[in-house]
């Protein structure tokens, strides 16, 4: 496991959002933005209740199937040299309840005021565990 050095984390956090891709077993790539939160080489994203077409969401059937998901956290900027990003890849799994979901979703209302009036008893909260990270560009 390769985990995240501290430039990594504070690069992350520094980000409002990213894309999680996730692939079938076929390998058919899929890829949604999220909100997300961080705890140590843990990354969680939770299935809120901004409205969606079904509950039956491809990116769980997906991580269901192959337990891998990898993350991108980046940064653009008009000026090119401000560029960067970073890539998390792991293993990844659905948190229904217990300690570590009700902790996670903790962290995603401390992150963002819109979850703190959302009800999300119940939400699927995936983890995704950094076992490999890219990072290029300016991570500052």
């Amino acid at each position: 496991m390769q985990g995240l050095t501290p430039e990594q984390r504070a690069f992350i956090d520094s980000q409002p959002v990213a894309r999680l891709a996730t692939a079938d077993a076929r390998g058919e790539p899929h890829v949604v933005p999220i909100c997300f939160s961080r705890d140590g080489d843990f990354i969680y994203t939770a299935v809120d209740r901004k409205p969606k077409r079904t509950t039956n969401l491809k990116r769980l059937r997906n991580i269901e199937e192959t337990g891998r998901a990898a993350v991108l956290f980046d940064h653009y900027a008009e000026d090119w040299a401000r560029l960067g990003w970073v890539q998390v890849r792991g293993e990844a799994e659905i948190l229904l309840s217990g300690p570590e979901h009700e902790n996670a979703l903790s962290l995603l209302r401390a992150r963002y005021p819109q979850y703190r009036s959302m009800d999300l008893t119940g939400a699927p909260v995936v983890r995704i565990v950094a076992h490999h990270v890219a990072t290029w560009g300016n991570l500052n």
